[in-house]
């Protein structure tokens, strides 16, 4: 593919040929295979059609970045991506336009069902549990999202679950003062900011 004269027609042609050369394929990568594998296999999640993308879009040199978030699904929709899981897309930089979206995944430009949380140059940029963790090294994470239409907030955590001993957490976590770090977990920390 050659850049033309119209990035804008370029970036959606490149969308639809990532869409129909790629089948949507649950757990077949993981969060830290290379592109290769998506490639070689023609088939990944979302996160592998936006980093294909945006290694294709880079070479034009048209900037672009990777978008975490989530979309909106709809009954009238059929969109390939899981519904409830995490999402990823690319946006691109055209001067007239400012920041467009593109979801390969999906064969879309990036709407109002797309919900970004986070952007960054690729995914290890923006996991969605990136952090510091300070405390006991036995640890369990748990996640409940839930993406819906509304014209008026939701009330916090309506009709999401909540683990059963979520308050005997909380109330641990209140009580225990935290310990000190070793020069060495110290040095760790700091170099994980």
């Amino acid at each position: 593919m050659y850049r033309r004269d119209d990035p804008l027609r370029v970036l959606h042609e490149l969308n639809s040929a990532l869409y129909d050369s790629f089948e949507y394929v649950p757990k077949s990568t993981k969060v830290d295979s290379p592109i290769d594998d998506a490639i070689r296999n023609q088939q990944g999640v979302c996160q592998d059609f936006a980093h294909i993308m945006i290694a294709l879009v880079r070479t034009l040199r048209i900037p672009c970045r990777y978008v975490s978030g989530y979309l909106h699904r709809r009954v009238e929709d059929h969109d390939r991506s899981t519904d409830g899981a995490t999402h990823a897309w690319v946006e691109a930089f055209l001067p007239q336009l400012g920041w467009v979206g593109f979801d390969p995944t999906n064969h879309l430009v990036a709407g109002d069902r797309h919900l970004r949380t986070a952007i960054g140059r690729d995914y290890a940029d923006v996991p969605p549990t990136k952090g510091v963790f300070r405390g006991e090294t036995a640890s369990q994470l748990s996640v409940a999202v839930r993406v819906t239409a509304s014209e008026v907030a939701p009330e916090i955590d309506q009709g999401l679950p909540v683990p059963e001993d979520w308050s005997v957490l909380v109330e641990k976590a209140q009580k225990a003062p935290p310990k000190p770090a070793s020069p060495p977990q110290l040095a760790q920390q700091q170099q994980q900011q």
